[in-house]
């Protein structure tokens, strides 16, 4: 067993490579083999993002706070609110952050295949971000 206390673990600041705007990332588990968990709760700034991204194994999200876009290449943006919890599949390019008004959290949560949790694509622009693509 390894119990962590509340605040050893320092917050760092997400890549601006991956994200845009700023967030904050503080590790909640990154669990070593055979375990695959990772998780982390993540702060975006109003219109902070992450790039567009796949997970080999998914991911799920919790919104604890404030409130929130997320979007599958393809389709369209779409809210997402305290309380909500979205899963997205094996694969599955999309981007999430914050709503260009407010801040926004959220508990990501994803498991790791041959070490990897995700795949870091291209930004996001800011006109795909406004839905103006």
């Amino acid at each position: 067993m390894d119990i962590k206390p509340s605040g050893s673990v320092p917050s760092r600041r997400a890549s601006y490579e991956w994200f845009s705007g700023t967030v904050w990332i503080d590790p909640i588990i990154d669990a070593g083999a055979p375990a695959r968990l990772q998780a982390a709760v993540v702060r975006f700034e109003p219109g902070a993002r992450t790039a567009w991204h796949t997970h080999p194994l998914g991911q799920t999200l919790h919104v604890t706070s404030g409130f929130g876009l997320a979007q599958v290449w393809g389709g369209p943006i779409q809210t997402i609110k305290v309380g909500d919890t979205v899963w997205i599949p094996p694969g599955e390019k999309h981007w999430h952050g914050a709503g260009p008004e407010n801040f926004m959290v959220h508990i990501a949560m994803q498991e790791a295949l041959d070490g990897k949790t995700v795949e870091w694509l291209e930004k996001v622009s800011d006109t795909q971000y406004s839905g103006h693509d």
